[in-house]
């Protein structure tokens, strides 16, 4: 590549090829980085977090309301998504700190890592695009921290993966945009879902995966993810890390206000009142390295 490297840093542990793709295309795919074994065992920690046999303080679990109309009683059938599963120490260790991914990560934010927002997402069979839609956005969005660049994703299929059952897009090239507006759209009910509106169908890349293939992306890549229109599930593992020395910037006045605001809400409704960088802080981990400007889970809130 003739431009100087951007997204990526030197001494990683990308090819030169690898590098060149994520710095043109803002995401870069690795087929089987983790093991089926560890799938198996992430899809029984979802499950017994989901029935109440295992309870993680920290830790929520989001039902879709759209879903709890149907007849389906199962947990398995209710829940799209179990959030900040960093507080549990089991999925912490054995996704977050994965040696595999880790060092891919690395490669994108450099040797101290951080991660700041873990989940698990669920899609239910023949679930309705009114509830199940992940609209197109940007990561950036929601994280009031900078540079950008020192942000990535890692999303790993953990059943197979297409456009039938919701898999992932991707807008290529698209990490260049600046940070666009979010709204709610009209097809979108679930709590801070909010997309970019008039995205053509036409630039998006739908990726096929199989279980444990894993896509890595850069924090302004358009994305969002359809229905699952099948009779299975459609499940997925991902984090967010950053570079610990990354710094908070204060979104007061920028497009990001309304989600400050909708946030600290949401803390407020659980007894907790807390400043939108705090409540970031209480989320995050350290995963290798030096904690930088991230403080350890206990120090806040």
């Amino acid at each position: 590549m003739s431009q100087n490297y951007r997204f990526t840093v030197n001494g990683g542990h990308f090819t030169d090829e690898q590098r060149d793709f994520y710095e043109t295309n803002g995401y870069i795919v690795f087929r089987n980085l983790i093991p089926e074994k560890d799938l198996q065992e992430f899809t029984q920690r979802f499950l017994e977090i989901c029935r109440g046999h295992v309870k993680v303080y920290g830790l929520t679990i989001m039902k879709d309301k759209g879903i709890q109309k149907t007849d389906k009683s199962e947990e398995e059938y209710q829940i799209f998504k179990i959030q900040d599963f960093t507080f549990d120490d089991f999925l912490f260790e054995k996704y977050a700190r994965n040696k595999d991914l880790v060092n891919v990560v690395t490669s994108i934010v450099g040797p101290n890592v951080t991660t700041i927002n873990t989940m698990i997402i669920n899609k239910p069979p023949n679930s309705t695009d009114v509830f199940a839609i992940h609209p197109t956005h940007q990561d950036l969005f929601y994280f009031p921290f900078r540079p950008a660049d020192s942000v990535c994703a890692s999303w790993t299929a953990m059943e197979k993966c297409t456009k039938q059952n919701g898999c992932l897009f991707v807008v290529p090239g698209s990490h260049r945009n600046q940070l666009l507006p979010h709204v709610y759209l009209s097809k979108t009910k679930n709590k801070s879902y909010q997309g970019i509106e008039n995205v053509q169908e036409r630039s998006k890349l739908y990726l096929d995966m199989e279980a444990g293939d894993t896509v890595f992306f850069h924090p302004l890549l358009l994305h969002g993810s359809g229905p699952n229109m099948t009779q299975g599930f459609r499940k997925a593992i991902s984090a967010h890390f950053i570079d610990s020395n990354c710094f908070f910037i204060d979104v007061r006045g920028s497009l990001q206000e309304a989600i400050e605001r909708e946030v600290e809400e949401i803390y407020a409704k659980k007894g907790i009142i807390a400043k939108y960088s705090d409540i970031w802080k209480y989320k995050s981990r350290l995963v290798t390295g030096r904690p930088g400007n991230f403080q350890t889970l206990a120090s806040v809130l």
